[in-house]
């Protein structure tokens, strides 16, 4: 497919190698704004803006992703597959269902447990398992360390209802110890896997499923600081 594609209007090569990727649009024209020199916006076709600008002297872009496993399906695999994107770092909130993850806490997801009949379309014969990059992860992880940013690694859930009409939807995930559930991870890394490139999902702690505390709009929107920083560094 040629680019322009039908969801991103920006030419060739106006996106870095490495792409963030905030779900929503605001958090991603924050992050250009807040942490890029000199970004310029590339592509703002139904307002989901991205830009690309350098950090620390290196291209980075920063594009948001939409909610849920179908849009960022869409905006990741034209990415992978029609702009040279190489590496697209999720960075988004969560809900906690495990006390390992308060609150503002920051989550690495290894892996991705998922609701969702995305891996249909690949006919596999068999149950896959979504996973992130180990270079990437290993790479956060390390960072972290080094900023002094608390994180804990391990299984996340993608899941497709926000609303879900099940009486007691997580119990079983929590379970098996997965820690908290966002919408998009797994169509990520099933999409790295497909087009043989990278991805990883860094989460924030944005609210507690089970407790009922939750972060404002206005605090998910720009209060995620430690989360942007360390992709930042990752990219």
């Amino acid at each position: 497919m040629p680019v322009p594609t039908p969801h991103i209007r920006a030419k060739e090569g106006d996106f870095a190698k490495t792409v963030l990727m905030p779900g929503d649009p605001l958090r991603a024209k924050y992050i250009a704004e807040t942490y890029l020199e000199d970004p310029k916006l590339v592509t703002d076709v139904r307002n989901m803006l991205g830009f690309t600008g350098t950090y620390k002297g290196k291209k980075v872009s920063v594009m948001g992703g939409g909610m849920g496993m179908p849009s960022i399906g869409i905006y990741s695999h034209e990415l992978f597959n029609f702009y040279g994107v190489e590496n697209i770092v999720r960075i988004g909130s969560a809900g906690s269902i495990s006390e390992q993850c308060p609150v503002r806490s920051v989550v690495i997801a290894q892996g991705a447990c998922t609701n969702s009949s995305w891996a249909n379309q690949y006919e596999i014969p068999g149950t896959y398992s979504p996973i992130a990059d180990y270079s990437l992860l290993s790479n956060a992880v390390e960072i972290a360390k080094k900023q002094g940013t608390p994180t804990v690694v391990g299984n996340v859930l993608s899941s497709d209802p926000f609303y879900c009409d099940l009486k007691d939807p997580h119990s079983a995930w929590i379970k098996m110890g997965v820690l908290c559930v966002e919408m998009e991870a797994a169509a990520l890394y099933m999409e790295a896997a497909r087009s043989k490139k990278k991805a990883l999902a860094i989460l924030t702690i944005s609210d507690n499923i089970i407790t009922g505390e939750e972060l404002s709009s206005d605090e998910r929107q720009t209060g995620f600081g430690k989360m942007m920083e360390l992709a930042l560094e990752l990219a």
